[in-house]
């Protein structure tokens, strides 16, 4: 996820300051996610379970990860889109949905892990990551298309 975010980066990286504090929204939520997953080059001690306070940074970091693009993102790259061409418009129209779907996912995350966490629900934590970084990353390929409807748009300006 963290090569695809460089991509992003490379490709849309310097061109609008909203897009470039999202993409760094993003950068920030996925070293978490590596952190808290113990995932390279942020391996944990084996068998330990994170401390909850990590957790909840997670959480805060992935609520507003998800308002940053509902609220602020996708209005502004669809208006965009539908004032490009009818293909962008389309695809804008097409790809919101789509995403705003993995936003349940994450709100339950964050809902079972900031609300009195009990060693019990921590032990389900690995699997639950898992299952959320999936969603993440199907999210975060739905988003750069939308970007990339975006990007058009200005290249075909240019």
């Amino acid at each position: 996820m963290l090569t695809k975010l460089e991509r992003a980066v490379d490709a849309w990286g310097g061109s609008n300051t909203l897009i470039d504090n999202w993409l760094e929204s993003r950068r920030q939520l996925l070293i978490h996610y590596c952190q808290l997953a113990g995932l390279p080059p942020y391996e944990g001690e084996k068998g330990h379970l994170p401390d909850e306070t990590r957790v909840q940074q997670f959480c805060n970091l992935l609520v507003d990860y998800m308002s940053e693009g509902h609220f602020e993102v996708y209005d502004q790259v669809s208006t965009a889109c539908e004032q490009s061409s009818e293909h962008a418009k389309a695809l804008a129209q097409s790809l919101v949905p789509k995403i705003s779907a993995s936003t349940d996912a994450a709100l339950d995350f964050n809902d079972k892990y900031t609300n009195g966490v009990n060693d019990d629900i921590m032990m389900e934590l690995d699997q639950d990551l898992s299952e959320l970084g999936q969603k993440m990353e199907e999210r975060f390929e739905l988003e750069d298309r939308l970007l990339e409807a975006l990007f058009e748009r200005h290249s075909e300006a240019s």
